[in-house]
């Protein structure tokens, strides 16, 4: 009997051991993938959701609990420089709830980092608020690498407010750091910025020199995302100094790039700068043509919409985050029935039954309350994600009205163009005819091909000042849509 048991211990461990191995094994798998899934963010959004994602299933088959939080943070990531905000979102706040389980709060810090980046472009107080909360923590743990970061994005917040002072110094602290920690990425993110507040403060040459730096090393880091976003900032730079086919080169460039990443809002913003340089080279023609996609994209709406979304998307996720820890303390409950039962069973003393039986009655109500109780809960929030669901679906209806009114408008622009345009020209095909059958006097001809000229002339005035006074076209400017 002895010898039974001793076998069966021995067995018990063996496995045991081989089980350890195995999930250490995994565990060591799904730290590579999350790790290569962040650097890859910068360079394919895909490939890092994808590693990401691998990297969540492993970790919740093998009920490692920071893995599934870390997964969840950097699919977050990924999605956001995929521009889905709304994903971005859940998977962030999913992993901030299990970095706060597990007591994590470096975990709980760089999710907070991540948020505010998420409301950057959107809510630059609100970025502040989640930056701010994110750099206590990392400054209390002394987290070096994210307090760098930190400053930088902070930077970034303080650049959209045009508060280039303090935008500068978190720029400047940032990229000192990044040179001691050696990170390439964060002196090319570093680099980029500095161009962009000098570009705004006018000082060309300086954010000149600091584009191409930032380029160079994002080139050799294979950073894609900062490529165009860096050429953009250059684009401007070389337009304003009149280097027109610099300018044309900065912009192809980076429009591939944007492409390549599959970022449409950069995209957006590389429209606009083509608009620009065609209009500073006086191509009208091909200017008014990048003014009608720059307008039927509408990126006002667009950011307004994203706002909005955000804040709805968190709340409703805050609604289900509770349904689903009421429908797991159900699911505990049920579950732990069932142990017990089975442990009842297997001790085999029916001493001990019967008492848990009697103490089981009791339980049984209490649980009967509580479920009761529970599904009343559920109910309620039900009908507020309702609710929620259905003022979303107003306010987007109301933003694409708005943008076919304004779309209509457009519309109805361009023929008065073409109408102004062609009467003139008619007129000067018209006197080329007289002249032709010698139906008119020369000098009346020169006469009224002058006056068709200027009038040509004016018209063209028209339309440069047109283009660049939005108002004159019928489209109201952004503090009268406020």
């Amino acid at each position: 009997m002895k010898s039974i048991y001793l076998l069966t211990t021995l067995l018990f461990l063996l496995n045991l051991d081989s089980f350890s191995q195995s999930a250490q094994t995994d565990i060591n798998r799904i730290n590579a993938l999350n790790e290569s899934a962040y650097k890859a963010r910068l360079t394919n959004p895909d490939l890092s959701y994808k590693n990401s994602n691998e990297a969540l299933i492993l970790s919740k088959k093998n009920n490692y609990v920071k893995g599934i939080a870390e997964s969840y943070r950097i699919r977050g990531i990924s999605k956001y420089y995929q521009n889905q905000s709304d994903s971005a979102i859940q998977n962030y706040l999913t992993s901030i709830n299990y970095f706060k389980q597990l007591k994590d709060q470096a975990g709980e810090a760089k999710v907070l980092n991540n948020i505010g980046t998420l409301y950057r472009d959107v809510d630059y107080d609100k970025a502040l608020e989640f930056y701010n909360k994110s750099l206590e923590i990392a400054e209390k743990l002394e987290i070096t690498d994210l307090t760098t970061g930190l400053n930088l994005n902070i930077g970034v917040i303080y650049q959209k407010k045009k508060e280039f002072k303090k935008a500068l110094i978190s720029f400047n602290k940032s990229y000192v750091q990044f040179q001691k920690q050696k990170n390439s990425t964060g002196l090319a993110l570093s680099l980029q910025n500095m161009s962009v507040v000098y570009k705004y403060l006018n000082q060309l040459d300086t954010a000149e020199a600091f584009a191409k730096e930032a380029i160079v090393i994002a080139k050799e880091n294979d950073l894609k995302y900062v490529v165009a976003g860096t050429n953009l900032t250059l684009s401007y730079v070389y337009i304003s100094k009149g280097k027109y086919d610099e300018a044309a080169r900065s912009i192809n460039e980076g429009v591939s790039y944007a492409k390549e990443i599959k970022d449409k809002r950069l995209e957006y913003d590389f429209l606009y700068n083509s608009y620009t340089l065609e209009n500073y080279r006086k191509n009208y023609q091909k200017a008014l043509g990048y003014l009608q996609q720059i307008y039927r994209q509408d990126s006002l709406v667009y950011k307004n919409i994203v706002s909005d979304r955000i804040s709805l998307q968190q709340e409703q996720f805050n609604q289900l985050q509770k349904q689903r820890e009421n429908e797991l303390t159900i699911q505990k409950q049920k579950t732990n029935q069932v142990i017990f039962w089975s442990a009842v069973v297997v001790s085999g003393l029916l001493f001990v039954v019967i008492l848990l039986l009697v103490g089981n009655v009791n339980k049984k109500a209490k649980t009967n309350k509580e479920l009761t109780r529970l599904n009343h809960e559920i109910s309620l929030q039900k009908e507020n994600l309702d609710r929620i669901n259905h003022n979303l679906e107003d306010i987007i209806d109301e933003r694409t009205k708005d943008l076919r009114i304004k779309n209509h408008k457009l519309s109805q622009y361009s023929s008065h163009l073409s109408h102004q345009i062609r009467g003139p020209v008619s007129t000067i095909k018209g006197l080329v005819n007289l002249q032709k059958e010698d139906l008119i006097e020369k000098e009346e001809f020169v006469q009224q091909l002058d006056k068709c000229i200027v009038d040509i002339d004016n018209k063209i005035l028209n339309i440069n000042e047109m283009l660049h006074n939005p108002q004159l076209l019928g489209f109201k400017d952004e503090e009268d849509e406020a």
